[in-house]
């Protein structure tokens, strides 16, 4: 058998012809090449990590139509008992036992959690806003519109703003107390 010779196709030739110019012997041309596209790629990603940082700092914007709305639920003892226990399972790893931002995987995110003990956070923000901020989450806190019925996030809203009151004698303590310990996930 004779061996048969095997010319180049024409698009093996155009990626070959690309190929050499990108490659040619002119390394000063290449060289610049690389340098600008490198440069340009570190921008680009300086930009992407500026905006993220930008995004993580707004506040939260919250629909007119939340704002308004009112909490249906009583600060009953039930409705703020049934509050605590929610609170343990889903909120205390982040915001802590007491609310204050200090719970075991705070330091872990970026932004922090919010210090629900300050009465100056919650003095300008309605129960629609909280209910929303609920509901809606933002990273790093997680939605609950899902995870929670309407009358279970609504009863968190009642112990978000009994972390700002100050404790009084007689009436149900500001600072949850869990019936039973929360069970470790």
């Amino acid at each position: 058998m004779t061996k048969r010779k095997r010319y180049p196709s024409v698009s093996n030739l155009r990626y070959a012809k690309i190929f050499s110019v990108l490659m040619s012997a002119n390394q000063s041309l290449s060289l610049k090449l690389r340098k600008l596209l490198f440069i340009a790629l570190l921008a680009l990603i300086c930009v992407i990590v500026v905006y993220w940082l930008a995004q993580e700092n707004n506040p939260w914007v919250v629909p007119e139509e939340y704002k308004n709305l009112k909490n249906p639920l009583p600060a009953s003892p039930s409705n703020l008992h049934a509050a605590r226990d929610i609170y343990f399972d889903e909120c205390v790893q982040c915001h802590g036992e007491r609310g204050q931002g200090d719970g075991p995987q705070a330091r872990s995110h970026y932004p922090l959690p919010a210090d629900l003990t300050d009465p100056k956070l919650l003095k300008n923000v309605t129960d629609g806003e909280i209910f929303y901020q609920i509901s809606q989450g933002r990273r790093p806190m997680p939605s609950f519109k899902n995870r929670l019925t309407p009358d279970q996030r609504w009863q968190l809203v009642l112990l978000v703003r009994s972390f700002s009151q100050p404790a009084s004698s007689g009436s149900t303590p500001a600072a949850p107390t869990p019936s039973t310990p929360p069970a470790e996930k």
